[in-house]
């Protein structure tokens, strides 16, 4: 085994790795079902060193004002300091952004959408992002550009589906770019297909939850609750918009299986002179479907290799999938609260989590378990979203899905805890991590991700305070989640939480060993352009 880690330290990886992978997470249990799904942040050892590659989260769902369509959203690039000058984050000039669907149960990609990005300079005789105020996204101001080809690939034919399309910059501040959001709205384009429309820039992290699990277990003595750990940073988003004909198979079957990737060149040649050259097959380097997966169960070992692997090779990992039947976490939390484990075996757990729930977002005929996010597309948004989705009544959120407002963390606390089987929420962990809500309001129309928070937002200025209403995401009424940090460059003290507040799932998290992988700034500094070799 150690030669086969000392493998994965070598820069060039080999087209072979995603069979290797395979084999390496057949001899550990690493797809139980203790995370549920959703959000990986820096959650791995290769991916922590190429931050431009790493999926974030996922969403799908059909879309609030536009109920005929579907909306998927990725995200890329974790944890973005606003203020991350002088180069910002752009999208990676050498990887394939990748949103998967599988229309038909087999977890086999039935329709690739994939991005590809280009970037220029009007001028490098500067080490400026923008020489003066932007107001269009042509401005000669706006030094650093980039644009994306949009294709589509389905049943092994390739079809462009928008070309140059301009990518909404990085908010540098206030007086760099006035108003953003009209930035925002010039990167919204229509694809050469009827009805879609295609986004790719900055937003607001949409995830929300408390990581401060490492301030001995949230202050010691569980005070460091309720505050939004993601607060303040932003990520950078791609968004499509389509009918929901163009994303459902033949047969009638309105479940689709959604997941994101991201594919670099096999090889990576530093040069002596400074530059970087990637040449050799793409292969996948970092994938997302449900959140959490990667980020809290694979072992630190066998991460790169869970990035790399295929879902429709999930199911072969066999002792993994019977894990699913007996989870641990039900244990940890009798042994913590006393709160009973619920019967074995959790049949419920692996409809949620690998199938798909019969009735609600399970496909027709034959289902080849994996992760992926699975969305029943002929459930019509909610008049009154709920954040508790599924389990709260409010069939079109998750697990169904995933919309931006719903809350996973606590969504599969319960889940795990029986909520599923026995249609009711477990009281004793209602309080979950006490982070609800977002910390800015969605957009109620596509791509409806919030705006980034800006570069030179003063102190305090941008935190958002009192009851925000329901958004294009989801979201529901309700206040926005306290910030863990001031919105401003210099970063002042966090917001306080309500000492009232414990939250159960604190020591939860320390049982499951919460591992979310070195969380903290990530300033991007973007060298010497690549150069890609076929």
């Amino acid at each position: 085994m150690s030669s086969l880690f000392k493998s994965r330290r070598v820069r060039a990886t080999t087209a072979a790795f995603a069979s290797s992978a395979l084999a390496f997470l057949g001899a550990a249990s690493l797809l139980g079902p203790q995370t549920g799904t959703a959000s990986s942040h820096r959650e791995a050892p290769q991916i922590l060193s190429d931050p431009q590659a790493d999926n974030t989260d996922t969403y799908a769902f059909v879309s609030p004002d536009k109920p005929d369509t579907v909306t998927l959203v990725a995200n890329w690039l974790p944890l973005e300091e606003p203020a991350g000058g002088p180069n910002f984050y752009p999208f990676a000039d050498d990887a394939h952004y990748n949103i998967k669907i599988d229309n038909n149960g087999d977890a086999k990609e039935d329709i690739t959408y994939e991005w590809d990005f280009d970037s220029s300079y009007e001028s490098e005789d500067t080490f400026l992002y923008n020489t003066g105020p932007v107001t269009s996204l042509s401005d000669p101001t706006l030094n650093f550009k980039q644009t994306y080809t949009l294709t589509r690939i389905k049943g092994g034919k390739s079809k462009v589906l928008a070309e140059n399309v301009p990518v909404a910059p990085s908010n540098v501040g206030a007086a760099s770019m006035p108003d953003y959001a009209a930035l925002r709205d010039q990167a919204i384009r229509p694809t050469s297909v009827a009805g879609e429309s295609t986004f790719a820039g900055q937003a607001d992290d949409p995830f929300f939850l408390d990581l401060r699990v490492f301030d001995l277990l949230y202050g010691a003595d569980l005070s460091e609750t309720g505050t939004d750990t993601l607060s303040g940073y932003n990520v950078n988003s791609i968004a499509l918009q389509t009918p929901i004909s163009n994303l459902t198979g033949g047969q009638g079957d309105p479940v689709i299986g959604v997941w994101s990737t991201t594919d670099r060149p096999s090889i990576k040649v530093q040069a002596a002179d400074g530059t970087q050259k990637y040449k050799g097959k793409f292969v996948q380097v970092s994938r997302l479907g449900n959140p959490l997966v990667n980020e809290v169960v694979i072992p630190i070992g066998l991460k790169d290799a869970f990035n790399a692997l295929a879902p429709e090779n999930d199911a072969s990992v066999a002792p993994a999938v019977d894990s699913v039947n007996d989870p641990e976490v039900p244990k940890l939390i009798e042994a913590i609260y006393g709160i009973p484990a619920p019967k074995t075996p959790r049949d419920d757990l692996f409809a949620v989590f690998l199938t798909g729930v019969k009735g609600l977002n399970m496909p027709q005929g034959k289902v080849q378990p994996a992760e992926v996010l699975r969305l029943n597309t002929s459930i019509p948004p909610a008049a009154e979203p709920n954040r508790l989705g599924v389990l709260a009544g409010d069939t079109q959120g998750f697990p169904n899905g995933r919309r931006l407002a719903d809350d996973v963390v606590d969504i599969e606390i319960q889940a795990l805890e029986g909520a599923v089987r026995t249609g009711k929420l477990v009281e004793a962990l209602a309080a979950g991590d006490a982070v609800d809500a977002n910390d800015l309001a969605f957009e109620s129309t596509f791509p409806y991700v919030a705006l980034p928070h800006s570069g030179s937002a003063d102190a305090g200025a941008a935190a958002p305070t009192g009851p925000v209403a329901a958004g294009g995401g989801g979201m529901d009424q309700g206040a926005v989640a306290p910030n863990r940090r001031d919105l401003g460059p210099t970063a002042a003290s966090p917001a306080q939480p309500d000492e009232s507040v414990v939250s159960p799932l604190a020591l939860v998290a320390a049982g499951l060993g919460l591992g979310f992988a070195g969380y903290g700034f990530v300033l991007v500094r973007r060298g010497r352009r690549n150069q890609v070799e076929s």
